[in-house]
């Protein structure tokens, strides 16, 4: 059979090169094309303060939100002191609260100065037996109260610290001893601070008998009962932190050969420290509605004694008062309750095992 193949031309037609030289230009050697632009990068300060300002959003909404229906249905609800203070009354109440302090201390000031004249006077005329000096005894302001009970739960708060958490470590690391105390724990647990204050106050006063103590005897009792309610988060939570470290750390502590002393601080104490803070922030929150509770019903000073004093007085600013201590009281144990969670992350940062 035969095959017949086409001569190929020798050259291409006239046309035929222009179009190819045309279309391989196009392909083969492109030109340079604009570079793509970068997206801009945001201002992290702009982005964090845009994320700060949305998560105030939401709270400041609720918060006055609630403020337009309490200022609504206040007016509404008549008490035996007349209608319920709105947020504005309550508010005023808090600004004369201030000025009440604001004056005491002024007059504080000025008895002092008077004093001082009054001895100064007594050595100018060589009479030095003339010289007498007093303590200001004027009626404590709602400033004064707020302090006050400050310092009795710091008290009451550092003494339930000092004994939960001795005792909640030697429960965690010791099985047995947890069992011994553990339903000690659970019975003395929901007792109501009221029925510890009777027992509390007859077993101080029988102990302090001195007419000039060190303490005053109202301020040990609130600082007592605060003591013995708000104990048991602290401890069982710390009992839990020591019974729930890795094994591997105390197998390390024996094969090391560590002292008993040093496996608890070393291994045992910085392991349980986020259980220990957890019990001590809600042992804080308890101990503070607590100490209300005593300086209510046992007229120690403080808060409690200043809205049960308002609520015996019966004037039309009294209801206001109150309801502004109780802003107040929660205010304060919000701020301890974020001191707490503070200082919980504080020294979390920094431990090492």
């Amino acid at each position: 059979m035969a095959t017949v193949f086409a001569d190929a031309p020798d050259a291409a037609t006239p046309e035929i090169a222009a179009v190819a030289g045309s279309v391989a230009g196009n392909v083969a050697a492109p030109g340079p094309t604009p570079a793509m632009a970068e997206p801009k990068k945001p201002n992290p300060a702009v982005t964090k303060t845009v994320a700060f300002a949305k998560s105030l959003i939401a709270p400041m909404l609720g918060i006055l939100a609630f403020l337009a229906i309490w200022g609504a249905l206040a007016p509404q609800v008549d008490t035996s002191l007349g209608a319920l203070p709105g947020p504005v009354e309550v508010a005023a109440q808090g600004f004369s609260l201030f000025d009440e302090w604001s004056a005491a201390k002024d007059a504080e000031a000025q008895f002092y100065t008077d004093q001082d004249a009054r001895n100064a006077v007594q050595v100018a005329a060589g009479n030095p037996a003339g010289v007498q000096n007093f303590d200001y005894a004027g009626t404590p302001t709602f400033i004064d109260q707020i302090f006050t009970s400050l310092k009795t739960v710091a008290l009451g708060f550092g003494l339930a610290t000092l004994v939960a958490v001795p005792i909640g470590l030697f429960a965690g690391l010791s099985p047995t001893f947890n069992a011994a105390i553990n339903p000690l724990i659970q019975i003395m647990k929901p007792v109501s601070p009221l029925a510890w204050l009777p027992i509390v106050t007859m077993v101080i006063s029988a102990m302090i008998t001195s007419a000039d103590p060190m303490l005053p005897k109202a301020f040990v009792i609130s600082a007592l009962v605060v003591m013995l309610c708000s104990l048991w988060p602290t401890l069982i939570n710390t009992a839990i932190g020591a019974a729930s470290i890795d094994k591997d750390l105390l197998n390390v502590g024996r094969v090391l050969k560590l002292g008993w002393f040093a496996k608890l601080t070393r291994l045992v104490l910085p392991s349980s420290l986020p259980y220990i803070f957890t019990g001590m922030r809600l042992s804080l929150g308890v101990g503070w509605m607590v100490l209300i509770a005593a300086e209510m019903l046992a007229q120690n000073p403080g808060l409690g004694k200043f809205v049960w004093d308002e609520f015996q007085n019966g004037s039309s600013q009294s209801l206001a008062r109150i309801m502004f201590a109780v802003v107040v009281i929660g205010f304060i144990g919000f701020g301890l309750d974020r001191l707490m969670m503070s200082l919980q992350a504080l020294v979390s940062k920094n431990r090492t095992i």
